[in-house]
């Protein structure tokens, strides 16, 4: 009876970690787009703008857990809701870093046309709008009605993007410096007189050497604008790379590992 029962209960055993494992197999081979929730924000205005969400795998009662805000760029404008998870966003949502780094995802779409910063990206410098862009006034709104709907951490709310959204990154930075509490800027670009506002906050850039859409000048002169103002930035730029620096960026867990260590104080 003994060795029946035994049978019985590691049959069990057996049964649930094959379907345990053939779920998990499931998960880490779905396609990008299936990981991420499509949405769309929308205000009481009716303006729109299209958005992917990614959430913790397992939300626990009573933890509060980070968001990173990522912004894309000019390649990935438009409203499909799909094309902006191309570049960089893959890797919070690799199985490993789920489980590392539980956390929450805004990846909004700008539509087309329209900028994260109305400002020319070839400019050596530029100096901050007055006012946010149509497109990223939509994107705090959204972030400040995640952050009531969900169990958000907002001493962990972080920001990174590429290119068009590396100026927005930036941008957002300088405007709510209390807000965000690490940014990783890839290929951007920000107002330089403005480093003096948030020289306390943890910032890594990133950039291709020899990029001519966005002049590296751009990423160099405001790390070094942030450490004449006191501040420690890190800045890593690849030497023999172009515009494209966000697959070396993004290729392994270093922005990840750097980034939830950060705390608003």
């Amino acid at each position: 009876m003994k060795k029946v029962l035994f049978r019985k209960y590691s049959s069990t055993i057996t049964i649930l970690a094959v379907v345990f494992f053939a779920a998990t197999l499931a998960y880490c081979t779905a396609p990008i787009t299936d990981i991420f929730e499509a949405k769309v924000y929308s205000n009481s205005k009716g303006e729109q703008i299209p958005y992917r969400f990614l959430k913790p795998k397992n939300i626990k009662r009573g933890i509060k857990y980070p968001l990173v805000l990522f912004l894309h760029g000019a390649g990935e404008r438009g409203g499909d809701n799909k094309i902006q998870l191309v570049n960089g966003v893959q890797l919070f949502a690799r199985p490993e870093m789920m489980n590392k780094y539980p956390c929450f995802m805004l990846v909004p779409q700008c539509p087309k046309d329209l900028k994260w910063v109305d400002t020319d990206w070839k400019l050596d410098k530029h100096i901050m709008p007055d006012t946010l862009s149509f497109p990223l006034r939509l994107v705090t709104e959204l972030l400040r009605e995640t952050i009531k709907k969900f169990p958000i951490d907002t001493t962990r709310i972080y920001l990174t993007g590429v290119s068009m959204g590396g100026f927005g990154v930036w941008d957002l930075l300088q405007r709510f410096p209390k807000k965000f509490a690490a940014a990783a800027p890839v290929c951007g670009g920000a107002d330089e007189t403005k480093a003096s506002t948030i020289k306390d906050i943890p910032v890594w850039a990133f950039h291709g050497g020899k990029d001519h859409v966005v002049k590296t000048i751009r990423s160099r002169n405001i790390i070094e604008a942030l450490k004449n103002a006191g501040g420690n930035p890190i800045y890593t730029e690849y030497p023999e790379l172009g515009h494209n620096a966000w697959d070396s960026a993004y290729k392994d867990s270093k922005i990840p590992d750097w980034m939830f260590k950060q705390h608003l104080k």
